[in-house]
């Protein structure tokens, strides 16, 4: 009886004992292969940390945000200042405003200028109706801005625009399509 009291008080450790056994049973049988793994040699070589399929959620109560970014992969420079993804979805939740998401292909965001760009098939959805099609744009943090020299399209419910840059001074609440712009007013025109 005190041997079955004692496991059930003390399972959780006795799982964990067995567990460390277990890996380091492995350890042994992989040898040297364990420390040839790419995780650990790309950061011996200096490429930084790379991870795969991340979920990754940031919440700033102060600032009224929470942004979750998704992502096939997901690279840190050796000094952890940039950081590079792939295949990525990037939802931004503000407080008392439309949530929005946006979808690509690569981006890189420095920590150090405050610049994410971000580029590949750009595909942006607003929780009230607005889709935005580019092939690149440039985020500035500090100034709260966001800019593009490409071919733009902006999609609402009962327009479309078209044209090449974009400016958006997103504390303002201004956007500007810088030239060749192209405006229709229509019924249905929402892109979907």
């Amino acid at each position: 009886m005190s041997m079955v009291r004692f496991l059930r008080r003390q399972w959780p450790l006795v799982g964990v004992g067995v567990l460390l056994v277990l890996v380091g049973l492995f350890v042994i049988r992989s040898g040297k292969d364990l420390f040839r793994d790419s995780a650990l040699e790309e950061v011996i070589s200096g490429k930084g940390i790379k991870l795969k399929d991340i979920h990754y959620t940031q919440e700033d109560p102060s600032k009224g945000i929470r942004w979750v970014l998704d992502a096939e992969e997901v690279r840190f420079s050796e000094d952890r200042q940039s950081i590079f993804f792939r295949g990525f979805r990037l939802k931004v939740k503000p407080a008392g405003r439309p949530a929005f998401q946006l979808t690509g292909e690569n981006g890189e965001y420095s920590r150090t200028s405050g610049e994410a760009k971000l580029w590949g098939n750009l595909e942006g959805l607003s929780d009230d109706g607005y889709r935005i099609l580019t092939e690149r744009m440039v985020f500035d943090e500090k100034k709260g801005v966001l800019m593009n020299d490409r071919p733009v399209q902006l999609f609402g419910s009962f327009f479309s625009v078209s044209g090449t840059g974009m400016f958006v001074d997103l504390r303002k609440k201004k956007m500007k399509i810088l030239a060749r712009v192209k405006t229709v007013v229509r019924e249905g025109a929402s892109g979907r």
